[in-house]
């Protein structure tokens, strides 16, 4: 596998990557990353999981979402290549797929990790995995609580040339509302003197599970869009970068056809071209 699977600004899914797998994707999307998982839990259990093998699994993942005609456009790329050292990059937080895509775009340019909830490293496949890239675990039930721990856990891995995924929501939704996108990676940004970068994400082609939440059935007419914008310096007390991340996801989530808090979708699916 090449050092940068996705190389350059921009990737979008070759117009004949689906496969037979189009005809039941749902069913074979699972089985894809049922295999997946086992397969890199069983590594991370046997302490033989390290950056490498988290990309390829990555990589696995974006290659059976086309298989199974999913249509995939990756973009901003190069702002992660202009920072130099670790960052955090803010993003909203919309379906499983973001956990499993982004090591593929983020960890060939720089080492990362994620702020997690506790309960995902309670899963037996998925939870080793996790446990082996040191995530900052925080259990959403006590805001003040999460907070210390982001900021304590995220300065320490800066520090150590880390850089962390933030996922400020509450829960995933395909709807995406400032009111409740809090401001804990521009605190953490501010604090660690870093970038802050933010990203946009269309993911709910994976869509939310019934029972299980993080296995849904795959919906393949939906584009899954990545969006990385310009690396931000946070000053003063943050509201005005806090402010700009939310403005950016707002803008590429209605230029891709979703709809903001309280409102319709404003335009017909598009391509973002920043």
């Amino acid at each position: 596998m090449s050092l940068f699977p996705f190389p350059g600004d921009c990737y979008e899914t070759p117009e004949d990557s689906a496969g037979f797998e189009r005809f039941l994707p749902s069913f074979f999307f699972a089985i894809n990353v049922l295999d997946i998982v086992r397969h890199d839990g069983h590594l991370a259990r046997s302490g033989l999981y390290g950056g490498k093998e988290w990309v390829s699994g990555s990589v696995a993942t974006v290659r059976a979402l086309e298989r199974c005609g999913v249509r995939l456009r990756f973009c901003g790329m190069g702002h992660i290549d202009r920072v130099e050292g670790p960052c955090v990059f803010v993003a909203n937080h919309m379906s499983a797929l973001e956990t499993f895509v982004l090591p593929s775009l983020i960890n060939p340019r720089k080492p990362v990790t994620f702020v997690v909830k506790d309960s995902l490293l309670r899963y037996p496949c998925f939870g080793p995995v996790l446990r082996s890239r040191d995530p900052i675990v925080v259990r959403r039930k006590n805001p003040r609580e999460d907070l210390s721990a982001v900021l304590e856990g995220g300065i320490e891995r800066l520090g150590k040339d880390i850089s962390l995924i933030v996922f400020p929501q509450s829960t995933r939704t395909p709807v995406f509302d400032p009111a409740v996108f809090n401001s804990i990676a521009v605190k953490l940004a501010k604090r660690a003197d870093v970038p802050l970068l933010p990203v946009a994400l269309r993911t709910d082609a994976w869509q939310n599970g019934r029972y299980i939440k993080d296995y849904g059935g795959l919906s393949p007419e939906k584009r899954v869009n990545v969006c990385f914008g310009e690396a931000l310096r946070v000053s003063g007390n943050g509201k005005r970068e806090h402010a700009l991340v939310c403005e950016f996801i707002s803008a590429r989530l209605a230029d891709w056809g979703l709809p903001g808090a309280g409102g319709e979708a404003s335009a017909p699916e598009r391509d973002a071209t920043e």
